[in-house]
Order: structure tokens, then C-alpha cells, then sequence
């Protein structure tokens, strides 16, 4: 297609000099081209023919295409053309290209001029700017205008954040959605490098993902006829983000846009670089936000167990990793393992996780097809001793046991070893000592745990506060209900004594009715009543001095058994 008919100067003199591009065709003159051209006048002086001949170039490989080249001739004509924020780029490449140098700048100073004055002194302009570079790569790198638009952006953005000139304030993070993640990415960088603030980087990249990814957060991957488009879009600017240590994102963004990207089929390493995200702001994430990671795309069923699962597992490490520097952290280890690490300061944001955890636990618990081992490896993904009591963890328990009351002994210990009954506070260990859905081990530990601490109040004089560590106490009603206990605790230790009591007493009846008549059966049986009054202890005189044994004259030995009797005796 002739694109040259309505500003070609002198259109009665034949052309000599074809330009093709694509489908378009300039019929030019070489007289105009070759000298203000280096890169046409090589062609020309190599093409053959003579200086007569028509030369055919085919400058399909220019930057900007037609429209570029077309901007060019008008240039080289001495038309006019319009200069933009949309075509100054590729005016350059085109320019770079074409080789245009002459003494006085030419095409490419006058564009330069334009960029200084006009097309980079605005956020907007800016913008353009960089975005009409997308489709003129690598060759607007390689002059330098990307890098010159990401600065100028950059510029522009920390300028409006120390003096804002609209309303509201963040009216300029609208303008990035406008890039592609590339372009976004290369602002970041730019941004970066003028040392911007955290909340700068967290608010462009928030904004930008949130407007771009506006159609996918929105459709939460239902979209199967785009999943693929939308897939590589994630893709992108998964891969552009600020990295955690300069911006950490929020929470709650990430848990969308990893629940997005898990229903999409994301690649596993975006998934992954999401997870990592997620389990470094992990304890200012809520238990909604984990729900939107672990169910599925509907929201209806839980699927997603093992990413949260490896959302903690990763916030654990890190954690771990930042505390096993010096011996403080060390000392708070230690004080930790022994029950006391989860008071002390240094494991705030443990705690806070593993509250977190406890909740989305227990939300899960109710799942009739969540197995248990994924109920136990999300539970048991924090360690034991970062929860001051395990109140929060059992209720999870106790709900996962009701919603499968199929369960076998052996599987409830499995569900059951997630928790300490150890750590119950007093009001969980009552709750836990007549819950019937407990394995019959964890109830005896909580009721064998009861015991020992009463015992060890009423020896030491102090008692137990809720979280199982030792306080003293002075409170009459307190004691009085240890005492009370205690009293029940020995009268069914007296109850169990008269049972074995009466079982001796129809043993040894029975053996006398089958000796009866015999003077040795006579003999044993005496023996055997004097055993069995030695072992009531509610004989009165069980303590007292005993010489009713001696009955024949084996005088040495009952003196000796005798005295044996004086010396322990109390009286």
C-alpha cells in the first residue's frame, strides 16, 4: 500500500527508491533518503544497477514498523509529523536504526528534546513512555530509553509521595496497571535504587497486582476458557514482586492470590515462591486468610491442607533459623522445652501462629473427608511447647473426634498426640477427665497429672495456676477442696482394701472347711488367721504388742519373733 501520495513533495519525478515494510510500500526518492540515512545510502551504494536504477530495500526488521518509518520520511521530506509519548520511542529505535547522525542532531535530537521537556516531566507521560517500549525490545534497552522512563517514573512517584498533588494520595498507583510486569518490574528496581520506602514498594506492587489481576481475583480461577491466559498473567507477576526483605506484602493479598493460583494450575514455582511469602508475614495473617489458602476453588471443601501445612513448616524454620544465633536465644530454648519459653518475650509471633493454627484447626475439623493425617500434620506443624496452654488445640481435637465418631482407639491416640494433656489449664483437664470421646491414655494422663499436683500442694504448701506452673496460694476455699479430694481419693483406697480383704477372708474359709478334722490342717490354719490378722488394717490393735501367737514350746524362736514385734511397735 503506497503510504507516500500525500506528502511527497514532488510526485511528477518517477521514484527510484522502493521501501517495504510488512505490506506497506514507500515509493521514496534517493535524492531525500540517502543523505540524511547512513544506513540507506550503504544500501544503495551496495545495490546494483548503476545510480540510475531503482533500488528495492525490504526494512521489515525496523523498529516501530510502518508507522515508525513513516514518521521518518515525513522528517526527511521536511513534512510535518506529530511527535508523542507514544511514538518518541520508537522515533529513537528508528532513528538508531536508520543510523540517522547528521551534524546538526537530526531526527533523534529533536526527539530528545521532546523527552527532556515534555514526555518524561509527568507521571503519566512517563508511563507511556515506558509502556510504548514494550513492543520495541531490545532495541529500546539498548539506546537506554527504558532505563530513562523507569527512572523518570520512579522520580515522579517518590516526588507525589513527599508532595502530593491529587486526591487521594495514592492516585499514582493506578497508573502502573498500565504496564506490562516487565515494565512494573523495572520501576520496582528503579525505585529500589532511590532507596524508596517499604510502604511505597508494598502499595505500587499491591495496587498493580490487584488492578492487573482484577478479572482473575474476581473469577478465582473458574474461568476455564481463559485459565491459560490467566495462568501466564499470575505467572508474571508472581515472578515481578518486591522481594520480602524490601517489602513484605500483606497477608491477606498473598493467601488470595496463592488460593488463585493454586486453582488456576499455577507452575509449582510460583506456588512455591507464594508459600515462602505467606510463611514470612505468616503472624499477621488470620485464620480467614489460611481458610482461603486450604479451601477450594468453590470455597465450599477443604483441599488445600498441605500448602498451609507448608506455610507453617516455612515460618517455623525461618524462625528457628533467626533464633539460633547467640545464647540468649539459646536460653529461651531451653526455657521453652521446659514449659517456660512460651511466657518469656522472643516468641510473640510464635504464639500468635500457633493460635492461628489452633483456629484454622479447628474450622477443619468438621471436614468428614479430611484424613488424619492431615489433621495431625497440620496441627502438629508447630512445636508443642510455642502454646502457652494447649486449650485452643484441643477444642480442634475434640471437634475432630465428634465430626468422626468412627474412629478406632489406636486412630483417636493418633488425632489425640497433636495435644499434651499436660498443658490443659484446669478447666480443659475437667473437661478432657469426662469427655468420652478421649482415648481412655490421654483422660488417665490429665486425672494422673490432677493427682500429683494436689499431692504436691498439700506437702509443699503451694498450688497450681492455670497453665500448670507452681504458685503459692492462701485461699481457704482452695484447701478446703484439695482436702476434700484427698478424703475421696482414700476412701476409695480403704473401699479397695475391704474388697481384697473379703476375698482373703473367703480364700482362707475355704481352705479350713477342706482341712477341717486334721491336726497340721489345724495348725496351718491357725498359721493362716494369724497372717490374715496382721494384714487387716482395721484391727484395733494391729500396731500393738501381740504375744497371743505362742501356743507350744518352741519358746526360742516366738521370743525371738517377739522381740521382732517390740522393737517396731508404737506405744
Amino acid at each position: 500500500m503506497d503510504r507516500t501520495s500525500q506528502w511527497v513533495s514532488s510526485p511528477d519525478i518517477p521514484a527510484d527508491l522502493l521501501i517495504r515494510i510488512a505490506d506497506d510500500v514507500f515509493p521514496l526518492h534517493k535524492a531525500v533518503m540517502v543523505p540524511k540515512c547512513c544506513y540507506i545510502r550503504k544500501a544503495v551504494a551496495a545495490a546494483r544497477g548503476g545510480a540510475t536504477a531503482t533500488v528495492d530495500l525490504d526494512l521489515s526488521a525496523l523498529p516501530g514498523a510502518a508507522d515508525a518509518f513513516d514518521k521518518v520520511a515525513r522528517y526527511c521530506y521536511g513534512a510535518n509529523f506529530e511527535l508523542s509519548v507514544r511514538n518518541a520511542a520508537a522515533l529513537l529505535c528508528a532513528a538508531a536504526f536508520l543510523d540517522m547522525h547528521p551534524t546538526d542532531g537530526g531526527l533523534a535530537r529533536r526527539v530528545e528534546e521532546f523527552l527532556a521537556k515534555v514526555g518524561l516531566r509527568t507521571l503519566p507521560g512517563a508511563v507511556a513512555v515506558l509502556r510504548s517500549c514494550e513492543g520495541l525490545l531490545p532495541a529500546a534497552e539498548e539506546i537506554g530509553v527504558v532505563q530513562r522512563s523507569a527512572d523518570a517514573i520512579a522520580l515522579r512517584i517518590c516526588n507525589e509521595v513527599l508532595f502530593p498533588t491529587r486526591s487521594p494520595p495514592e492516585w499514582w498507583t493506578a497508573e502502573l496497571a498500565a504496564l506490562s510486569p516487565a515494565s512494573f518490574h523495572k520501576v520496582i528496581t528503579a525505585l529500589r535504587c532511590r532507596r524508596a520506602e517499604p510502604e511505597v514498594l508494598v502499595a505500587a506492587a499491591t495496587a498493580y497486582a490487584e488492578l492487573l489481576l482484577a478479572e482473575v481475583l474476581a473469577a478465582d480461577g473458574h474461568a476455564a476458557d481463559h485459565s491459560g491466559m490467566h495462568r501466564a498473567l499470575v505467572e508474571s507477576v508472581v515472578a515481578v514482586l518486591p522481594s520480602t526483605d524490601d517489602a513484605p506484602l500483606p497477608a491477606a493479598f498473598l493467601c488470595h492470590l496463592l488460593h488463585v493460583a493454586i486453582t488456576i494450575g499455577a507452575s509449582a514455582k510460583t506456588c512455591h515462591d507464594l508459600e515462602l511469602r505467606v510463611a514470612a508475614v505468616l503472624d499477621q495473617a488470620t485464620a480467614g486468610d489460611l481458610l482461603t489458602v486450604a479451601l477450594d476453588g468453590a470455597g465450599e471443601r477443604v483441599q488445600n491442607v498441605d500448602a498451609v501445612r507448608r506455610i507453617i513448616t516455612a515460618f517455623v524454620e525461618r524462625d528457628s533459623a533467626a533464633s539460633s544465633g547467640g545464647g540468649a536465644n539459646g536460653r529461651n530454648r531451653r526455657a521453652s522445652l521446659s514449659g517456660a519459653g512460651a511466657l518469656q518475650g522472643g516468641g510473640g509471633a510464635m504464639q500468635t501462629v500457633a493460635k492461628t493454627v489452633d483456629e484454622v484447626a479447628a474450622e477443619i475439623a468438621t471436614e468428614e473427608s479430611l484424613p488424619i493425617s492431615k489433621f495431625v500434620g497440620l496441627a502438629g506443624a508447630v512445636p508443642k511447647e510455642a502454646r502457652a496452654t494447649h486449650d485452643c488445640l484441643y477444642r480442634a481435637v475434640d471437634i475432630y473426634l465428634k465430626a468422626h465418631p468412627a474412629l478406632e482407639e489406636m486412630e483417636r491416640e493418633k488425632v489425640c498426640s497433636v495435644m499434651d494433656p499436660l498443658k490443659l489449664s484446669y478447666q480443659g483437664r475437667l473437661h478432657a477427665s469426662q469427655n468420652n470421646r478421649l482415648p481412655l491414655q490421654a483422660v488417665l494422663s490429665a486425672l494422673y497429672y490432677d493427682r500429683l499436683k494436689l499431692r504436691s500442694g498439700d506437702e509443699g504448701g503451694g498450688g497450681w495456676d492455670a497453665y500448670g506452673n507452681g504458685v503459692m496460694r492462701s485461699s481457704a476455699a482452695g484447701s478446703a477442696r484439695k482436702q476434700a479430694k484427698e478424703e475421696a481419693s482414700l476412701a476409695r483406697e480403704n473401699e479397695a482394701l475391704r474388697s481384697e480383704l473379703a476375698r482373703m477372708r473367703a480364700y482362707v474359709s475355704g481352705m479350713q472347711q477342706q482341712s477341717k478334722g486334721s491336726s497340721s490342717s489345724r495348725g496351718k490354719k491357725g498359721s493362716w488367721l494369724r497372717t490374715l490378722s496382721r494384714l487387716n488394717p482395721f484391727k484395733a490393735g494391729i500396731w500393738g504388742k501381740d504375744t497371743s501367737g505362742i501356743v507350744d514350746g518352741k519358746t526360742d524362736a516366738m521370743n525371738s519373733v517377739k522381740s521382732k514385734r517390740r522393737r517396731f511397735s508404737i506405744s
